[in-house]
């Protein structure tokens, strides 16, 4: 399932660049405060990216399991991974984004 694997990774780039954005937000919040808003609004706007992502991964493996039962245990654990860190990386926007409140 190269698909997913090519997903995945966009997943990550998605997460990666909204944490960029809202370190910029923060940064910017103080000093300008037009600036900021538009880092945190570009930081939102990949974090919606990287749900569509997903949604679209798991609708991969729920179709690959209709057609052929449950995926390779080697699928399934890189995907359990990847998806963890998917996981804890968008908590930790989450959680930055929390702190600009604009």
């Amino acid at each position: 399932m190269k698909m997913i694997q090519k997903l995945s990774d966009y997943i990550e780039d998605e997460i990666k660049d909204a944490e960029k954005y809202a370190r910029n937000a923060l940064e910017y919040k103080e000093k300008d405060s037009a600036l900021a808003d538009m880092y945190y609004k570009l930081a939102n706007e990949e974090m919606g990216h990287m749900n569509i992502l997903h949604t679209h991964v798991t609708r991969l493996i729920d179709e690959y399991k209709k057609k052929n039962g449950d995926p390779p245990e080697a699928m399934l654990l890189l995907y359990d991974i990847l998806h963890k860190k998917h996981i804890e990386n968008a908590a930790y926007v989450k959680a930055l984004l929390g702190l600009y409140k604009p």
